[in-house]
């Protein structure tokens, strides 16, 4: 009976110890960051209250951390672990208030255990019934036992609104997002504000289609989970999978594709992308096919630069807590040190998502649905085998684009514009030949991304593109509050300065300016910015 009892103790063990994982999360070095000061801290959770944070570093000295300075990384970690304890509080207080319990895993294979030793000591033994009552009491209570902490264990948490919507922030008002119980949506028109379209295509790459601003508002607004649930079969983002539709948003409101276009090849190692990443579809919409890893000259490094439409954040080289990347796995991604799953964007190779780690929905041709959709204003045309696109620049009304491009030794170019209501109009100029054809059409009325004074007021409302730059360089000053432009060399030296009336349609012209690093800056009554600019 001794070895039967021992049996019995070591089955305890190890099927309490198997259903219960213990955490310490109160217990984890990790590292607090700043954002006012830029200041780090590694210590230990303690406590949160009154929108402090109390943590211990390893000298055991205790810290108040305000919440409202901390980075976004770290309020998600916070928010996880209060939703956390939330579903744990739940979960036990229904325990607490239902008698029943239902079979799962633990009971059965107790059962199974305690079947096959009756079974055997009968058999071998010969021993009574009576002799069993003491190691089936045991095991009883230890199944029941089990099963009650394996209902406490944690469940999928949700995503925070706000450490979404911060990382959308810098963008704004070329954005504006909000959101309900399901999804976070981002509203755009889909064009960039911070560099140069269409530039760099290959000569075999540009399908003469060019960037008209797409209604992606409303009804038709980017919509991204808040409750993603990782998947048990992935699916992965190749030639057959995702290649008619998007399957992230960038955080500046612009769609991200597969790389595979619809034809089944790699679009960027085929030359079919601009300088960003980036070209036009079959609607004239403009989309990136590869992480927009440089959105990071415009936003914090802690904060993503998109998320994929199965509600996970795309981040590039560093982690969310700013230290190097971490191995990926198949997905191209990994969890964090906060327990939330995201992906890494990369120069190579699949660049951002190779699988889409959260379950999504594919429609009859392989799209993920739901998302946003592009309304073309005209026929879709087929490359154009030589051509090389050398400009895009927006004209002065705002309402159209000139798309420069040298073809069979000429300069030609695309000049087309659209009025609020709909009406488009394409003249397509050749060199020596003037204009050679132009075309009209009516398509979809016109937006504007809605944008709230408290959105206008939190951000920087000077935009320069693109950054880097040569001779050229756009600016967009959406208050019209700067009275004269200062471009600083590295050393301090005024290098060049305009008036208003020195900008034609929004450039500073840098010609004979040498190459390298330099700042902008801003000067008005009520408005002072500097950025910095690189001249290559």
């Amino acid at each position: 009976m001794r070895k039967v009892a021992f049996s019995f103790l070591l089955i305890l063990f190890s099927i309490v110890s198997s259903a219960h994982n213990l955490r310490y999360d109160n217990q984890l070095m990790r590292t607090w960051t700043n954002i006012k000061s830029g200041e780090v801290l590694n210590a230990s959770f303690v406590v949160e209250k009154e929108n402090e944070v109390v943590v211990q570093d390893a000298s055991l000295n205790v810290h108040k951390l305000s919440l409202l300075q901390l980075s976004s990384y770290d309020r998600s970690w916070l928010a996880s672990r209060r939703s956390w304890t939330k579903t744990i509080n739940d979960v036990r207080v229904k325990n607490a208030e239902s008698s029943s319990r239902n079979l799962n895993l633990i009971p059965i294979l107790a059962v199974i255990i305690l079947l096959g030793i009756v079974a055997q000591l009968l058999t071998t033994r010969g021993r009574k019934m009576a002799e069993l009552r003491p190691a089936m009491l045991l095991l009883c209570s230890a199944s029941f036992f089990a099963f009650s902490y394996w209902k406490d264990q944690p469940v999928e948490l949700d995503t925070d609104p706000s450490v979404i919507n911060e990382a959308f922030e810098p963008f704004v008002p070329a954005v504006h997002t909000y959101y309900d119980d399901t999804y976070f949506y981002v509203e755009s028109r889909g064009i960039p504000e911070t560099h140069e379209m269409m530039v760099g295509i290959s000569n075999h790459g540009w399908q003469q289609q060019v960037p008209i601003p797409q209604c992606y508002t409303g009804n038709n607004a980017w919509p991204i989970p808040l409750n993603p649930v990782l998947a048990s079969n992935p699916i992965p983002v190749d030639d057959v999978h995702f290649t008619r539709g998007a399957i992230a948003i960038a955080v500046n409101g612009v769609p991200i594709f597969n790389v595979h276009t619809n034809t089944g090849v790699d679009s960027y190692l085929d030359g079919q992308l601009d300088n960003y990443g980036g070209h036009c579809g079959r609607a004239d919409d403009y989309h990136y096919h590869i992480a927009p890893l440089h959105l990071y000259d415009y936003t914090n490094n802690a904060l993503p630069i998109a998320y994929g439409l199965d509600g996970f954040a795309v981040y590039g080289a560093l982690e969310p807590d700013q230290s190097p990347m971490q191995p990926l796995d198949e997905n191209h991604g990994h969890v964090g040190s906060d327990g939330v799953y995201h992906y890494h964007g990369t120069a190579e190779a699949p660049y951002m998502i190779a699988r889409m780690a959260g379950e999504v929905v594919e429609d009859a041709t392989n799209q993920l649905v739901p998302q946003a959709a592009a309304h073309p204003v005209r026929p879709s045309l087929t490359p154009l085998n030589g051509a090389l696109i050398n400009m895009c620049v927006p004209n002065a009304q705002g309402n159209g684009y000139t798309l420069g491009y040298t073809f069979n030794g000429q300069q030609d170019s695309v000049v087309y514009s659209w009025t609020n209501d709909g009406q488009y109009t394409f003249n397509f100029y050749t060199t020596g030949d003037g204009v050679a054809a132009v075309e009209q059409y009516a398509g979809f009325d016109q937006c504007v991304v809605p944008v709230s004074m408290q959105e206008l007021a939190s951000i920087n409302a000077i935009v320069v593109y693109p950054n880097p730059c040569e001779d050229l360089i756009r600016i967009r000053d959406f208050n019209g509050a700067c009275c004269r432009w200062v471009l600083y060399s590295s050393n301090g030296t005024i290098a060049k300065q305009w008036e208003p009336r020195e900008i034609s349609n929004g450039t500073l012209d840098l010609t004979g300016i040498p190459a390298g690093i330099y700042y902008l800056e801003c000067r008005g009554a009520f408005e002072y910015s500097m950025q910095k600019i690189v001249k290559q």
